[in-house]
C-alpha cells in the first residue's frame, strides 16, 4: 500500500485516567508528532477518538499508543480516507467522553455479554432456518437488533430486524426506556458504530429490567468488513466530512436513505438550520435548489 494513501482510525476505551488535562497534553503531543487531524475526547472514564493521517503516520501512531500499558489491547477500526476527513486536530477533556448522563457505571462489571460479527451473522442464519445448529451466541431464532445511535444516522444504514428508538441524541436513552418495555423479555442484541455507546447503555438497560441483551463486540463498523452487503443495509454514517461510508464500493451497492422531503433515494446529509437545535437530514440535489436558504451541508471538522 502506497505509504502516502490515507487512513481513519476509530478507538475508544474505558480505563481510568487519573488526571484527563495532563494526558490530554500527552495525547495531543503524540498526535502531533504523527500530523494527524481529528478528534479526541478524554474524562475520567476513559477515551474516545477519531484520527486520520497517512498510512505511514497511523501505523506509528498506534503502534505509540499500544506502547501505552493500559491501551497495549485497544482495538482500531480502520477504514481509508481521503485527507479531507478533518481540518484541524482536537483534543478536549469532557465529563463523559460518550454522553448518557446517568451518573457513574461499573461498565468493566456490568456491560452486556459481546457476541461476534461471526456470531450475530449465524444468528440471522438460524433465523431464517429453522433447522440451524446450536452457535455459541444465543439462538438466532427469535431475536431484535436494537440501534443505540441517533435518528439520522440509522436513516442512512441499518440491520435486518432492526428496532429504532428513534434518539435525537445518545443522551435521549434514559427518557426512551419506557417506550422499549416491549423488548425486556425479548432477546436484544444492541448495536452501535464501534461498540462504545454500546458498552454504556446496555449497562442501564440491564439496570431497567432488561434480562436477555447482549452487545455486538467492536460494533457495526466490525461486522461491514467481515460481511459487506449481507445482513447490514445501506451506509454506516460516520462523524467526519466523509458522513458516510459505502458498505459495499460499487454503483450498484443498496441506497437505503432517502430525502427528508420528496423520499427520493439518496445520502447526502445537510444541517437543517430552520429548528434548533439544528438537525441532520438527507436531501436530494432537486429539494436542495428549492430549501438552499434552508439547509447547508455539513460543517467540516
Amino acid at each position: 500500500m502506497n505509504k502516502n494513501q490515507y487512513k481513519i482510525i476509530l478507538f475508544y476505551k474505558f480505563t481510568n485516567i487519573k488526571n484527563p488535562e495532563a494526558f490530554k497534553l500527552q495525547q495531543r503531543k503524540i498526535a502531533e508528532v504523527f500530523n494527524l487531524k481529528g478528534r479526541m475526547l478524554i474524562a475520567k472514564e476513559g477515551i474516545n477518538a477519531t484520527f486520520e493521517g497517512t498510512t505511514k503516520d497511523v501505523k506509528g501512531y498506534m503502534k505509540a499508543l499500544k506502547q501505552q500499558k493500559a491501551f497495549a489491547d485497544i482495538v482500531f477500526k480502520e477504514s481509508k480516507g481521503n485527507g479531507k476527513g478533518f481540518t484541524k486536530l482536537m483534543v478536549k477533556v469532557r465529563p463523559e467522553v460518550v454522553t448518557l448522563g446517568v451518573g457513574k457505571l461499573n461498565i468493566k462489571k456490568d456491560t452486556a455479554p459481546m457476541i461476534t460479527a461471526e456470531q450475530l451473522d449465524k444468528m440471522y442464519e438460524e433465523a431464517a432456518s429453522p433447522n440451524g445448529e446450536a452457535s455459541l451466541a444465543p439462538s438466532g431464532r427469535d431475536f431484535v437488533v436494537l440501534d443505540l445511535r441517533n435518528d439520522f444516522e440509522v436513516e442512512a444504514g441499518y440491520f435486518e430486524n432492526t428496532v429504532n428508538p428513534k434518539l435525537r441524541n445518545f443522551r435521549d436513552l434514559p427518557g426512551k426506556i419506557g417506550e422499549l418495555s416491549e423488548l425486556k423479555d425479548k432477546k436484544v442484541v444492541a448495536v452501535c458504530t464501534g461498540g462504545i455507546r454500546c458498552e454504556k447503555a446496555t449497562v442501564l438497560l440491564k439496570q431497567k429490567g432488561f434480562k436477555n441483551i447482549y452487545q455486538l463486540k467492536d460494533g457495526i463498523h466490525t461486522y461491514i468488513k467481515k460481511f459487506p452487503g449481507k445482513r447490514f443495509k445501506g451506509s454506516l454514517f460516520v462523524f467526519d466530512n466523509r458522513m458516510v461510508t459505502p458498505v459495499v464500493d460499487n454503483k450498484e451497492r443498496e441506497v437505503v436513505g432517502k430525502c427528508f422531503y420528496c423520499a427520493t433515494k439518496c445520502e447526502e446529509f445537510y444541517n437543517d438550520d430552520s429548528v434548533r437545535p439544528s438537525k441532520k437530514v438527507i436531501c436530494c440535489d432537486k429539494c436542495i435548489l428549492l430549501r438552499k436558504n434552508r439547509l447547508r451541508r455539513c460543517i467540516p471538522v
